[in-house]
């Protein structure tokens, strides 16, 4: 596996909502979970797998993190901050809009989500 990335065993918290951060993420290899808290409870959002990212929002901006991402199984996870983001976007610019894809995507499913328990509230 690259020595670029790092490894995570299972259960281990690769990122803490509530933190700052200044990286995203991309696995390698393996499964990893995105969690929000709620009423002293953990959701899972996603599970995410080989290609896929998460933490692309600190690159954007400097706000905290919004949900926790921890490791299911074995997981081998590549750390990618802004400075190496940009020159990357530069040599491969379709990486961008690949980033911005999956963003939109990402909102969309939130809206959708976010229909659904507006309804539910309705019909109440």
């Amino acid at each position: 596996m690259s020595e670029l990335g790092k490894p995570f065993r299972d259960g281990e918290v690769i990122v803490q909502q509530g933190d700052t951060g200044d990286c995203m993420y991309v696995v390698q290899k393996g499964k990893v979970e995105v969690l929000t808290a709620k009423g002293g409870a953990d959701l899972r959002l996603a599970v995410l797998g080989e290609g896929d990212f998460f933490g692309e929002m600190a690159l954007f901006e400097r706000e905290v993190r919004s949900a926790t991402v921890r490791a299911l199984g074995d997981v081998w996870v590549l750390t990618l901050e802004k400075k190496s983001f940009l020159r990357k976007v530069q040599e491969d610019p379709s990486l961008a809009f690949r980033i911005l894809e999956k963003m939109s995507h990402r909102i969309r499913e939130l809206d959708i989500a976010l229909e659904e328990a507006a309804a539910r509230r309705s019909a109440r």
